[in-house]
């Protein structure tokens, strides 16, 4: 059975790891060629640039990773629960080039982890403060959903250049 997600619609139910095959190379398209100015642009007034956003996908592919490492790892693992703003604030100073640069070798990492994963793997459970009772496969549907939301939010930024 598919897990829901708060992102299972930008997922359109496609496979998690074709999903991120897919989103990876696509992000890197969008930025190729881009200054330092065009990151700093935003898809929408008040909302976060192309370099915050590349930063929050890179510490998305973090958090998200770890947390199946750790319930794949750890038996009874209860996750912790982020602040994205406050995280936002920790890695403000990276480069939109470098926050790609993570976003994609974590992005692999995350991609490899997923592809060997087996079905009892992505079938263990761990809880979440705020979700409840989640499967490692939840958080790859989760992964791949988010890169695709931020991604159309790339895509909007790279039709202004």
């Amino acid at each position: 059975m598919t897990p829901t997600t708060p992102y299972t619609a930008d997922l359109e139910g496609r496979d998690p790891a074709v999903s991120i095959r897919e989103v990876v190379p696509r992000v890197g398209a969008i930025i190729r060629g881009w200054t330092g100015a065009a990151f700093e642009r935003s898809y929408a007034p008040g909302k976060w640039t192309a370099r915050q956003l590349l930063i929050h996908l890179a510490q998305s592919e973090l958090a998200l990773g770890n947390r199946a490492r750790m319930a794949m790892t750890i038996p009874n693992y209860t996750a912790q629960a982020f602040n994205q703003d406050e995280w936002l604030v920790r890695d403000s100073r990276l480069s939109g080039p470098d926050a790609y640069d993570a976003f994609t070798g974590m992005a692999r990492m995350n991609l490899t982890l997923l592809e060997n994963a087996s079905a009892a793997e992505r079938a263990i459970v761990f809880e979440h403060p705020e979700y409840g009772t989640l499967t490692v496969d939840w958080i790859f549907h989760q992964l791949a959903g988010h890169q695709r939301h931020h991604l159309a939010q790339l895509e909007k930024i790279g039709e202004g250049k």
